[in-house]
């Protein structure tokens, strides 16, 4: 299959997350391939933060897939009226969907936002752009949120419970490694858009040269561990283990 086709078949959903999209390593595979490569592609239990987080994105870059989120008037996931509803499917709570409409609405109300969100001209800013290349000896793939061609730059947008600790928190959730791999894939500097959950204060961080340098390191042992544990055949897994000086 041509470079073509196989970006435009990732362009759908199921075969991005599915099984056509598996056979490439991606950046929410580096916690498992870091802390536990055995685990890699074993199903992730979904969390509220995810969904509110997919809501975000799609109210913004998706807007006509909001139907497919099955949102509950309910005050909690506790409630008896939340799990007769939901039938153990995680869904939104209605008050969950006002607090991001109203996320959506200060984002697009910003003006530096808009404008790197918004096409002004034909193409010039496009949604949902998957690719593909080979980074450190592996076959890899993402999909940007926004790509601002006038810019250059890629936009990828977060929500977070704290705007203060988002600088400090980066690292902890591999944003250093996306921006590394996006960064290869696309040819773009990255910025993230991030807003405040809880205050709707606005954050936008671009990447020093020490962050793509965190995020490539951490590229280069993940794409060591999948080698060592999902592609030497002589590897006896139960006898590896990890040997550092304290």
């Amino acid at each position: 299959m041509k470079k073509e086709e196989i970006i435009e078949k990732l362009r759908i959903d199921e075969h991005y997350y599915g099984e056509f999209g598996q056979q490439y390593l991606s950046n929410s595979n580096i916690q498992t391939l870091l802390k536990n490569p055995l685990d890699l592609h074993k199903p992730m239990r979904s969390n509220p933060n995810f969904i509110v987080g997919g809501y975000f994105h799609t109210a913004i870059l998706e807007p006509d897939k909001i139907k497919n989120f099955k949102i509950i008037e309910s005050s909690s996931r506790n409630t008896k009226v939340y799990k007769e509803i939901s039938g153990g499917e995680l869904c939104l709570l209605q008050h969950e969907v006002d607090m991001i409409e109203a996320l959506v609405h200060k984002v697009m109300d910003n003006n530096v936002c808009r404008g790197l969100i918004v096409p002004v001209e034909n193409n010039n800013v496009t949604y949902e752009e998957p690719a593909i290349a080979e980074i450190s000896g592996q076959m890899w793939k993402g999909k940007a949120d926004i790509l601002n061609h006038e810019e250059k730059l890629i936009v990828d947008l977060k929500t977070t419970s704290d705007l203060s600790r988002f600088r400090w928190n980066a690292k902890k959730y591999n944003y250093d490694s996306q921006a590394y791999i996006y960064r290869k894939l696309f040819g773009y500097e990255m910025i993230f858009m991030a807003i405040d959950k809880k205050t709707s204060q606005i954050g936008l961080f671009d990447c020093s040269p020490d962050f793509y340098e965190s995020g490539k390191q951490k590229v280069e042992k993940a794409c060591e561990m999948y080698e060592l544990f999902h592609e030497n055949d002589n590897f006896e897994p139960k006898q590896y283990f990890i040997n550092e000086t304290l």
